[in-house]
């Protein structure tokens, strides 16, 4: 005969264990964390692709949930400065346990966690790292979204060298992100025959580019690719442009088409074009994108902008696995990203199985149109 009391410690131990389990829990709440710059000169950027996560957040929350259960995003602004991104990081992971980490901002800020395997002990994900640094291909428990630099610039020289057009500027910023992108330039220069004529680069964590642009105007290339944050393109532009530069202006994907067309206008950002690595916002031809389209009409948000696509696609992705996993715990949720392949996302592949953990290799180029607007 079984004892009262032990079967109550038994009982008592069984539900204890029913709800610490995080399996399919009913009105859990999921938390997902974002240490991104909401401040300081990557601040646009950080605003834009949080609005994007939230869009889609917002859109499943208001639909049930994951299995019943809301997602709470929270946010720590890092100011692009990876000191504090790796306090914010490891406060977070301590403080809210969030089963994943979305849409951190800044090579070396991500480098720097990865260095200090802060990811790797808490056996979180950081899915959706906005960086397309080669650095980032096989990184531990990071996963990208999309292409990289060096699939960019490689794409945009040999466009240029079918054009006749071999000689070319590159402006970067002065750390790791900008000299991923200088190197990726370089490989493709030595497959092209494209000449680089100048090399000017620029302080991180700042938009003072009055050097570099009095060294592309002295050389005088017929095209410049800048390797360049938003707000530095935006500087170069208005520098160059009143200097009377008049080369077509190449910008890395980083860039937001669509700020540095309302910031400048039809004149200042004349002949600006720059690579996308996710379906633009604006297109037709793409499911994902007249989804993003619908949500965006129906819930405005004043900071989405031309990279809220990025956060878009990342939370798709994040939820496809937090839907898809075994469990809701950090390992289990990084289990699920790692395993996700041949994900449709609306006309645009996510596949990790790929190419280490960056899951897409689409590249494409948009133009700012005569009224500053983002065309394809």
């Amino acid at each position: 005969m079984v004892k009262l009391g032990a079967f109550v410690g038994v009982v008592c131990v069984f539900l204890s264990l029913s709800v610490a389990s995080p399996a399919h829990a009913q009105g859990r709440e999921i938390v997902i964390a974002q240490v991104a710059p909401f401040s300081g000169p990557q601040a646009l950027s950080g605003k834009s692709i949080r609005a994007g996560i939230k869009l889609y957040f917002d859109y499943v929350n208001a639909n049930g949930g994951i299995n019943g259960s809301n997602i709470r995003l929270v946010t720590k602004d890092d100011g692009y400065k990876i000191e504090d991104t790796l306090r914010l990081v490891k406060e977070a992971i301590a403080n809210e346990r969030p089963l994943a980490f979305i849409g951190m901002l800044g090579t070396a800020n991500i480098e720097a966690l990865a260095k200090e395997g802060v990811l790797v002990d808490a056996h979180v994900a950081l899915l959706g790292a906005v960086s397309g640094a080669s650095s980032m291909v096989n990184l531990p428990n990071v996963f990208v979204t999309k292409a990289t630099h060096h699939d960019e610039v490689d794409k945009l020289f040999n466009i240029l060298i079918a054009t006749g057009v071999n000689r070319v500027g590159v402006v970067y910023q002065d750390d790791n992100f900008g000299k991923d992108v200088l190197l990726g330039a370089e490989k493709a220069a030595a497959k092209t025959g494209v000449q680089i004529l100048v090399k000017a680069s620029y302080p991180r964590n700042t938009t003072d580019v009055t050097a570099a642009v009095e060294q592309i105007v002295k050389a005088n290339p017929p095209l410049v690719y800048l390797g360049t944050i938003t707000t530095a393109t935006i500087e170069f532009l208005t520098q160059y442009r009143k200097l009377g530069g008049t080369a077509q202006i190449y910008g890395l994907s980083v860039n937001d088409g669509s700020a540095i067309g309302a910031k400048l206008g039809v004149d200042g950002s004349r002949a600006f074009a720059f690579g996308t690595v996710v379906p633009p916002a604006t297109a037709r031809n793409f499911a994902i994108a007249r989804e993003y389209q619908d949500l965006a009409a129906r819930t405005p948000d004043p900071e989405l902008g031309g990279r809220s696509m990025e956060g878009f696609v990342s939370a798709k992705v994040l939820v496809h696995a937090l839907r898809k996993a075994k469990n809701l715990t950090p390992a289990a949720v990084l289990q699920s990203i790692a395993a996700t392949s041949h994900l449709d996302l609306g006309n645009y592949m996510i596949d990790f199985n790929d190419k280490g953990h960056t899951g897409s290799r689409f590249v494409d180029f948009a133009i700012l149109d005569s009224r500053g607007r983002v065309m394809r």
